[in-house]
C-alpha cells in the first residue's frame, strides 16, 4: 500500500511503506482508520497507522517498516514478498546515494558560485565600475527568479505586509550588503575583505540562538572560531600575519607595520571611520548576516524563493540609480569596452552567482539550523582561491593549503556540533 504527496512548494515527494501484516489481518473494524490525509492540495486514500505523521515534509525509510520499498521509482510491494526485501534494499543503494550527493552539491552550490564569482568581478574590473557591478548582479537575477517562480506556480506576495517584508529583506540584503561591499572593496585589500566578509556566521549563530532559540555546543564554539582561523591562514597575507603578532609581544614598533598592505595598495592612512575599508566590510557582513535571519520572517507573509527574486529587485533598483549618479561619466566609456567574455561574466554573477545561489541559500535558510548553514559560508574563500589558481595563475602557498584544512575541519566540527545540540 502507498500513497503520493505534493508539497505547497511545488517539489514532488513519493514514499512507498509495506503495511505490517498484522494490520492487514485485523478486523474488518480496522477500516474506520482508513482516512483522507490532506498534503497540500493532493488527497490520497491512505490507512492510517498508529505513530505516522499526517503532514510529512519528508519521506524517511526505515529498515523495520520499508521492506520491499520501491524508493521514488514507485509504489511498494506487498507485505508477503519480504523474500525478496534484500534484493530490493540493495538495488535501492545507488539511487539513494546519488540522491544524497545531489542534495549535498545543491546544498554547496550558492557558496560555490559566490566563490567564483568573486573572480569573474576581478576580471571585469578594468571595463565595469563597483556599483554597477553591485546593481548588474541584481536586477537580472531578480528578473530571471521571478520568473522562474512564478512559472512553478509559486505565489507573487499579497498585501502590503508581503510587499513592506520583501522591501526591507531588498533593502538590507540587496542594497545595504552589496553597496557596503562595493564601496570596501575599493578601499580594502581582497585578501583581509574577504575574512572580513565570510566571518558573518559568527553574527549569525548569535542571532539564532538569541532569537530562535538554536542551541550552540561546544563543538559549535569552537567551530566558529576555527573556521575564522582558517579564513585568515588562506587569505591574509603572510607577512601581516607574521608582523602584527610581533608586534602585538611588543618585538616590533607600530611603525613597522606595513599598512598599505592592510587598508589597499598605495592607499594612504585613514582619516576617518568612513575612510576604513574594513568598516565598510564589516557593515557588509551584518548586513547578509541580519538578512540570513531576516528570511525566516519573511516566509511567514511570502514564498522564500519569490520573496529572494523580488528582495533582489527592490535591492537592486537603488544600486542601478547610485550608480547612474556617481559613476555615469565614467561608465559609458567602460561599458563601450567590453567584451564578449566580459558579457559572459556578467552572466554569469547574475543568473548563476545571484539568482541560483540566493534562491537555494535562503530557501534553505527558511527551513533549516541557520548556523549550521551560515558556516559553509567559509567554504567561499576555499572556491575562489581554487578557481584563481586554476584559471588565473593564482599561486597557493603551503599557509593557504593549511588554512583550506582547516576551514573544512571547522565546517565539520560545527555541524557535528549543530546536530548534537
Amino acid at each position: 500500500m502507498w500513497s503520493q504527496c505534493v508539497v505547497p512548494e511545488g517539489f514532488a515527494c513519493r514514499f512507498a511503506r509495506t503495511v505490517d501484516a498484522a494490520h492487514e489481518r485485523a478486523s474488518p473494524q480496522s477500516n474506520k482508520g482508513l482516512e483522507y490525509v490532506q498534503i497540500g492540495h493532493t488527497r490520497s486514500n491512505a490507512r492510517a497507522r498508529p505513530g505516522l505523521p499526517r503532514y510529512l515534509g519528508r519521506c524517511h525509510s526505515s529498515k523495520s517498516d520499508t521492506k520491499g520499498e520501491q524508493g521514488l521509482s514507485g509504489p511498494t510491494t506487498s507485505a508477503g514478498s519480504e523474500g525478496q526485501s534484500g534484493s530490493n534494499s540493495n538495488s535501492h543503494t545507488t539511487p539513494d546515494l546519488a540522491s544524497q550527493l545531489g542534495s549535498g552539491l545543491l546544498l554547496i552550490s550558492p557558496f560555490f558560485f559566490w566563490g567564483t564569482s568573486m573572480v569573474a568581478m576581478k576580471e571585469l574590473a578594468p571595463h565595469t565600475s563597483p556599483i554597477f557591478v553591485s546593481a548588474f548582479r541584481l536586477l537580472p537575477a531578480g528578473i530571471a527568479l521571478v520568473a522562474w517562480a512564478a512559472a512553478n506556480g509559486r505565489q507573487q506576495p499579497k498585501g502590503w505586509q508581503a510587499w513592506f517584508a520583501c522591501a526591507l529583506f531588498g533593502l538590507v540584503d540587496g542594497t545595504a550588503f552589496q553597496g557596503f561591499l562595493a564601496e570596501g572593496l575599493q578601499r580594502t585589500s581582497a585578501g583581509l575583505g574577504s575574512v572580513i566578509i565570510d566571518s558573518q556566521p559568527l553574527t549569525v549563530a548569535v542571532l539564532a540562538a538569541l532569537l530562535f532559540g538554536e542551541k550552540l555546543t561546544s563543538a559549535s564554539y569552537a567551530g566558529l572560531g576555527l573556521g575564522v582561523l582558517g579564513l585568515s591562514l588562506l587569505e591574509v597575507p603572510v607577512d601581516i600575519l607574521t608582523t602584527l603578532p610581533q608586534q602585538a609581544l611588543g618585538l616590533l614598533p607600530v611603525e613597522q607595520v606595513d599598512l598599505s598592505k592592510v587598508v589597499g595598495q598605495g592607499a594612504p592612512p585613514t582619516r576617518t571611520l568612513w575612510d576604513n575599508g574594513e568598516w565598510w566590510m564589516l557593515l557588509a557582513a551584518q548586513s547578509m548576516a541580519l538578512g540570513t535571519i531576516m528570511v525566516r520572517w519573511v516566509s511567514k507573509y511570502v514564498d522564500p524563493v519569490m520573496a529572494t527574486g523580488w528582495h533582489m529587485l527592490l535591492g537592486g533598483l537603488p544600486l542601478a540609480a547610485l550608480s547612474l549618479a556617481k559613476e555615469g561619466s565614467e561608465l559609458g566609456p567602460r561599458l563601450q569596452q567590453l567584451t564578449g567574455l566580459d558579457m559572459a561574466l556578467l552572466l554569469y554573477i547574475s543568473l548563476l552567482g545571484s539568482a541560483a545561489s540566493y534562491g537555494v541559500f535562503f530557501y534553505n535558510a527558511s527551513k533549516g539550523n541557520l548556523t549550521a548553514l551560515s558556516s559553509l559560508t567559509f567554504l567561499t574563500p576555499m572556491f575562489a582561491a581554487g578557481c584563481g589558481f586554476l584559471f588565473l595563475g593564482e599561486g597557493l602557498t603551503p599557509l593557504q593549503l593549511g588554512g583550506a584544512t582547516v576551514t573544512l575541519g571547522a565546517v565539520t566540527l560545527l555541524n557535528s556540533g549543530q546536530r548534537d545540540a
